[in-house]
Formats: C-alpha cells, structure tokens, sequence
C-alpha cells in the first residue's frame, strides 16, 4: 500500500485543497438551510421561521453524535493508511458504519420520542412549539442517514480523496435546493415539505459517499459480529469523547436559544436568521478541523513532528485572514441580509447587532476547532472533550445570563461571544504546550490518537504553492530525507 498522501508535500498545499473542497461541500448545504428559512420567511409568519430556530437547535443536538462517530471514523482510518495496513482500514469502515447505525438509530427513535419536551425545554411555546415539533418529526427518522453519509465522508477524507466527499455534500445541497421550492409552494406543503426536502437529500449525500468508499476505493470489508466486538473498544476510545465535545457545543447553543426566547419570537427569529448566515459565511472555518486533521494525523504517525506544528501554525494563520476578511464583508452587507429575509422589529436588531460587532469574535471560534483537531489527532481526545463541555458551561451560561440580564438579547449573544474568546485562547495556550513537548515524550501518552475531518481556499498560485517561505522548505526538505 502507498505511503500517507500528507506526510510529504508542501503543507499549506495540503490544507488549501482539502479545506477548499471540503469547504464548497459545506457551504452548498449550509446554503440550503439559509434558503430553507427564507423560502419559510417568504410564508409571512414569524412562527414559522422561530419553529425552523428552535428545531434546528434540537437538529444540531442529534447531528452531533454523527459528527462523534465520523471524527472517530477519521481517527482510525487515517491511521491505519498511515501504517499502510489497508485491511485494517477496511475492517475498520464497516465497523465504525455498522456502529454508527446503531448508535444514531438508538439516538433518532428517543429524541423522536421526547421531541414535545424538548422543543420545550428550549423556550418554545403554543403553536411555535407545535411547528416545530411537526418539523422535528420529519426530519429525525433520517438521522441514520447522515450518520451514514458523515461517516462515508469522514473515510473518503482518510485516505485523502477531499474531491469525492464533495461532490456527496454537493449532491445533498442540489437535491435540497430544487426540492425545497417544489414541496414548500408547488405542493404546498409549507413547512412539512422544507422538513421532507432534507430528509431527500440527507438519503442523496449517503448514497454519493458510499459509492466513493465502496466502488472507487474499495474500502468497505465484509462484516464479521466477532472482529466488529473486537474493535468497539478502539472506536469508542476515540468516539466517546468526540461525541461528548460535539454534544457540548448544541447543550450550550439550546441554553442561548432558552434565554432568547424569553425575549420573544420575533428575537427567535433574527437569530435563526444568524444561525444560518454564520455557518454560510464561514464555512471555511467549519471546514479547517477536517482539514488539518487527517493532516496532523498522518505526519505524527510518521513522527514528522515539525510538519505538525507547521500545520497547526498555517491553519491558524489562514483563519485569521479569512475571519477578517468575511467579518467586514458581513458587516457591508448586513441591510441586505435584514431585506432578504423580511426581518422587522427585534428581528432585524439582533441581525444587525451581530453583523456589527460579533462577527469578528468568531475567529476564536476557529481557533478552538484547531485545537481541537490538535488534540483529537496527537492522543488528547479528553482534552478536547473538557475545553468543549468547559466553553458550553462555564464559557457560555454565566456570560450568556448576565448579558441577557444587564442587556437582554443582545446581551445573550454577546454574552456567548465572550465566552468563545476566552475558551479560544485557552485551548491555544494548551494545544501549544502539547505541541512543543513532541518528540519528546510522546511515549507517556496513553490515549489513542484521533482526527477529525474539514477544508479551505484556493487564493495561492500553484507556484506559490511550491514554497511558502524557507521554514516550509526546510522543513519539506527534512521529511523527504527521513523518508528516504
């Protein structure tokens, strides 16, 4: 089997193509979601679109323990390339897959069961609560679904192949963007037909991911109950605190979305609007995690330790740019997005209270998924976990409640924005320490390695791609000689 696609090549390279791939990937379904709610604003009510905020708060909750399993499913794959044992890797697909089945399956069928008392506990009441249910109960019975086609990606990822788990997101977001319309006015299904059209698409990005891991790499062995036994150990090892860190971050945005409600739904409905723009707009940042992941995976297995600090420090590097640069482009632009989306009132404040001064604050937040790609693939998935369930309880309830106290809605979401500063400096000031000890007592850790899966952009020439500065060359130029 040929050697780790990462482990040689100029890095920044490496991070731009899987970032900007995995990237375009996430944004045409981030984009869906954003046309969701303004076909949804198009219906004229506002319990409409503060359904689609709170459902989408419970939505983001079961999302998560894929998103676990998938960052697991990169862990394990990546490494077993990495070692060239390409059996393993297969083995170790159908596992993660077959467990990942059981786990979201278990995971829809209850919050299927509950969803009245949890669209509750999260503040919504009357026939906002009913909508949202209804939404909600349409749309969890396909979980398994995703979790399929996140895991399916997370493999394509592994062994480098960003392109292809692409095209299943993209295919999602397509389907998506042409079902929407058709359910939501030509058939007049409102709201149940925006909950339909995803459920459609979820079964479309599955289905394009597991024929890339089925018919172009191969990598799905047959299932066997005695070695999938065996391997439960090693997945869980990496799974279980992936999923309690993704888990932690929509515990800690359902307390934000309780507190804005006791404001009022037209408050709801601005930050819907803000939950759906803010992913759009900085996909590349939810794509950095992935992308640097399986890269600092495959160059530790390879003990290449200063291709793994160079990785973290581009990583960091081209996110401040890009949060930059977005930041001032949201804020530009924030009365065509108030337009866009018919936002009025309370609504149309909280947007443009945002837009205004909290966008820039996200690249703590993208600092954090570093580190936590850091920490996943050098052996500290714990730490990931604690800084992750740190930043949604002590970083966001104390900030978010007196924000909202002294300041009421804005006060709650300026509030959350303080807290991802702080928990994003401490998770660098951390992973650093972790970084600077490799290679020198890497032998004492004693937990798994992992990695996690995400991309980036295309503004360097493909010259410029050959040699960044004199520190990437020398540091190329090292690896190549301890590979020969």
């Amino acid at each position: 089997m040929a050697k780790g696609k990462f482990v040689s090549g100029n890095i920044f390279r490496h991070i731009v193509i899987m970032s900007s791939t995995n990237a375009i990937g996430l944004t045409a379904l981030f984009l869906v979601d954003l046309a969701d709610l303004f076909f949804i604003s198009l219906l004229g009510e506002t319990e409409l679109a503060a359904a689609v905020g709170y459902a989408g708060t419970i939505a983001f909750f079961t999302t998560s323990i894929s998103i676990g399993l998938s960052i697991s499913m990169t862990a394990l794959v990546s490494k077993a390339i990495g070692q060239q044992d390409r059996e393993k890797a297969r083995r170790l697909v159908i596992n993660v897959l077959v467990t990942g089945l059981i786990i979201s399956t278990v995971v829809a069928a209850v919050a299927w069961y509950f969803t009245p008392e949890l669209v509750s506990l999260i503040g919504a009441k009357g026939i906002t609560h009913d909508l949202a249910v209804t939404y909600l109960r349409i749309l969890l019975p396909s979980l398994p679904v995703l979790g399929i086609a996140m895991s399916a990606g997370a493999a394509l990822r592994s062994v480098g192949d960003a392109k292809r788990a692409m095209y299943s997101t993209l295919a999602g977001g397509g389907v998506n963007a042409i079902l929407d319309p058709l359910f939501i006015f030509t058939f007049s299904l409102g709201l149940h037909g925006a909950a339909a059209a995803s459920v459609v698409a979820r079964c479309a990005v599955a289905w394009v991911a597991l024929h890339g891991v089925m018919t172009q790499h191969h990598l799905v062995g047959r299932f066997h109950y005695k070695p999938w036994l065996a391997d439960q150990k090693e997945i869980f090892k990496v799974a279980i605190p992936a999923m309690t860190t993704n888990v932690a971050t929509p515990i800690g945005n359902a307390y934000v979305t309780m507190m804005i409600a006791s404001f009022g739904d037209s408050y709801v409905a601005g930050w819907a609007v803000v939950g759906r723009l803010i992913p759009v707009a900085f996909a590349m940042i939810f794509a950095m995690s992935g992308a640097v992941g399986p890269i600092i995976g495959q160059n530790f297995g390879a003990e290449l330790y200063e291709r793994v600090r160079l990785s973290v420090k581009r990583a960091v590097q081209f996110t401040a740019g890009y949060v930059a640069l977005l930041a001032l482009l949201i804020y530009l632009l924030q009365e065509q997005v108030v337009l866009i989306f018919g936002a009025q009132g309370d609504a149309a404040e909280l947007i443009r209270f945002y837009c205004t001064w909290l966008c820039a604050a996200f690249i703590f937040n993208g600092i954090m998924f570093i580190a936590n790609a850091a920490f996943n693939n050098l052996g500290y998935p714990s730490t990931s976990t604690l800084m992750n369930i740190g930043k949604a309880t002590l970083g966001t309830i104390p900030f978010v409640y007196f924000g909202g106290q002294w300041y009421g809605a804005v006060g709650v979401v300026a509030g959350q924005a303080m807290g991802s500063v702080i928990f994003g400096l401490l998770a660098w000031f951390w992973a650093q320490r972790i970084l600077q000890r490799l290679g020198k007592d890497e032998h004492e850790q004693d937990e798994l390695p992992v990695s996690s899966s995400l991309p980036l952009t295309p503004f360097c020439s493909s010259r410029a791609y050959m040699c960044a500065d004199s520190e990437e060359c020398m540091i190329s130029d090292s690896s190549s000689t301890k590979e020969q």
